[in-house]
């Protein structure tokens, strides 16, 4: 059934990706311009909307279709790099868990109102930027999270995130 329904989520994830791939991040928040950077950036912002999402009693499957698009852009990706299908299952596995991982994160480090580390962990790879970079990503991170928990979930399914 997911399956299925996958491309309703495609709006929505389509506005993940430019979100993630908004260059203030990579800038003035010094998230490496990188293959890895862009990936950390999106899933980053992917986590966020997926637990807004979890958080309404009818997103839990709204999330599951963000999920599967997720998939489907990273295995086109992958296949563009040039990495076979032996090798494909195997890192799409990876990146499910990475997501799975910056899902809790992110959950556990808004629930205790520091980010920091999440984001050091999950953006940074663990080497800190500049406090400067670091307090622009967090506020970035923060005032677009408090934004997406005042975004009626109508709007979010149709791809219009603040």
């Amino acid at each position: 059934m997911l399956g299925e329904k996958r491309d309703e989520a495609l709006p929505l994830y389509n506005a993940v990706v430019t979100r993630g791939r908004a260059e203030h991040w990579y800038r003035e928040g010094a998230v490496p311009d990188t293959v890895d950077g862009r990936f950390d950036m999106i899933a980053t912002i992917l986590a966020l909307v997926m637990l807004r999402l979890e958080s309404e009693p009818a997103g839990g499957e709204p999330a599951a279709r963000l999920a599967e698009r997720f998939v489907d852009d990273m295995d086109g990706q992958l296949r563009e790099f040039g990495i076979g299908d032996i090798i494909v299952g195997k890192h799409i596995g990876r990146m499910m868990g990475m997501l799975g991982g910056r899902l809790g994160a992110y959950r556990d480090g808004l629930a205790a109102g520091d980010i920091d580390g999440a984001m050091i962990r999950n953006l940074y790879r663990g080497a800190a930027p500049s406090p400067d970079a670091l307090r622009h990503v967090r506020e970035s991170l923060l005032r677009f999270q408090a934004a997406l928990a005042a975004t009626p979930m109508t709007n979010l399914l149709v791809g219009d995130l603040p």
